[in-house]
């Protein structure tokens, strides 16, 4: 739904197929995999656990001798299946449903509005022609009050038709349009006659019927070759993206070395200032003293300040060049570090999630659902967060991407400990037992 009321205003009124949409629909749907993966292990390890912490099976196992990691290694075993299963979708399923939504995306972009010629305004869809219909039969076909301007000649308004009826219809192939006209009248302005004669001769034709067919093909859906958007950074594998930051790290460095060459013969470079004596002053050891004219060095300074803001504009536009480049480059790197981030955010969930359950003891939809929207929130947050800093170059691209795995990690790690030494951290009446320890302590202190 997200999708859809985004780009509501390119799909609405383009006359495309069920066949269209549900294609466009089915690559978007693939996008959603990445958030949605990792918050189902979440869910489903928290049911899970949570269900048979609730039903004691997890006391009766470790009554046995059955550790809770023992418990959970089958588990384990899975979640690290299902993130291998995560890499090979972000690395070669994710970025051909990219290129699929991006390519069609752009030829709906481009389609041109469905055929729709209403009552008294001027339409002027089809290339060549403006048609006016000034009623429109209950039928949909038979039209009244009929003027078309035929722009077709390049020569502006100089053929009109007018008919006081017709019937408009498509073929069977939805290829062309056939209108026919009913009792009307054209008229065609013709060019000047020979001779330098500035005269302009107007052919009247009269009409009881008058057939005019219209092209269509311009509305039909009109695919782009897809190799055009094999070049952005989402429709990449692994490889790609290492050959695409290689190849842009490598013009960098090259535009810096040309950068560096072309202003060099800006500067002047004292490699030796020890020849110079204290008192001497700027001016003289640029060469300029008080024995030459006013004029020249004038114009000396002159043609200083003009080379100073030549080369102020010439910066400039490098420093926009590189942060384009710089910004460029980090995209790629965002998106080859989210390659291998879905994977890990799948197992570290499950580590979250399967001891979180066991602490809490509860299954169900309930609780476990509310616990793991707030870590999944978390999760999302310092995702977003730390994306954003990598792509506007503040923090490394690595740091950013893998910044929410840095933070939930320990977290995992945590309740894991805690899971396997019973602990009470959901647990109410443990906080207030502690609570009434306290206050009895404190009042024990004030007597």
């Amino acid at each position: 739904m997200q999708f859809l009321w985004k780009y509501i205003d390119d799909l609405v009124g383009k006359g495309l197929d069920g066949i269209v949409i549900a294609e466009l629909l089915f690559y978007t749907a693939a996008n959603l995999v990445p958030l949605a993966l990792p918050l189902a292990i979440l869910v489903s390890s928290i049911m899970t656990f949570g269900n048979m912490a609730e039903h004691f099976e997890l006391t009766a196992a470790k009554a046995a001798g059955i550790s809770l990691q023992r418990i959970m290694l089958p588990l384990f075993i899975t979640a690290f299946l299902i993130s291998g299963l995560a890499f090979f979708f972000s690395n070669n399923i994710l970025p051909y449903t990219n290129l699929k939504m991006g390519s069609l995306l752009y030829d709906i972009r481009q389609q041109k509005p469905a055929l729709s010629i209403r009552e008294g305004v001027f339409y002027n869809g089809i290339e060549g022609y403006s048609i006016k219909v000034g009623e429109k039969g209950k039928d949909g076909k038979t039209i009244r009050k009929v003027m078309i301007y035929d722009h077709t000649g390049g020569m502006g308004n100089r053929k009109v038709v007018m008919a006081e009826s017709g019937k408009m219809e498509s073929t069977d192939d939805q290829k062309f349009l056939i209108l026919t006209l009913f009792n009307g009248t054209s008229y065609e302005e013709q060019n000047k006659n020979k001779g330098g004669i500035d005269t302009h001769p107007l052919m009247r034709n009269a009409f009881k019927e008058y057939i005019i067919r219209f092209d269509l093909s311009q509305f039909k859906l009109n695919r782009t070759n897809e190799d055009l958007f094999k070049g952005g950074h989402q429709m990449m594998n692994l490889s790609q993206l290492n050959e695409a930051v290689d190849s842009l790290t490598q013009d960098y460095d090259k535009k810096e070395k040309l950068s560096t060459v072309h202003m060099q013969p800006y500067f002047l470079m004292l490699r030796d200032s020890s020849r110079f004596d204290k008192g001497i002053t700027t001016a003289t050891a640029i060469g300029l003293n008080d024995s030459m004219p006013s004029f020249l060095i004038t114009q000396v300074f002159d043609n200083a300040m003009n080379q100073a803001r030549s080369m102020q504009t010439y910066l400039t536009g490098v420093k926009d060049e590189r942060d384009s480049r710089m910004y460029q480059m980090s995209r790629f790197k965002v998106e080859w570090h989210r390659k291998l981030t879905l994977s890990a955010a799948c197992f570290i969930l499950f580590l979250i999630g399967a001891p979180l359950g066991a602490i809490i003891r509860k299954g169900g939809l309930g609780l476990p659902l509310v616990i793991s929207i707030l870590f999944f929130l978390a999760y999302h947050i310092t995702s977003i967060t730390g994306e954003k800093f990598a792509k506007e170059s503040i923090i490394p691209a690595w740091r950013g991407m893998w910044l929410s795995s840095f933070i939930l990690l320990p977290i995992g790690i945590f309740l894991i400990y805690k899971a396997t030494h019973d602990s009470v951290i959901f647990d109410g009446d443990a906080y207030r037992n502690l609570f009434k320890i306290f206050r009895k302590k404190k009042k024990s202190n004030l007597l």
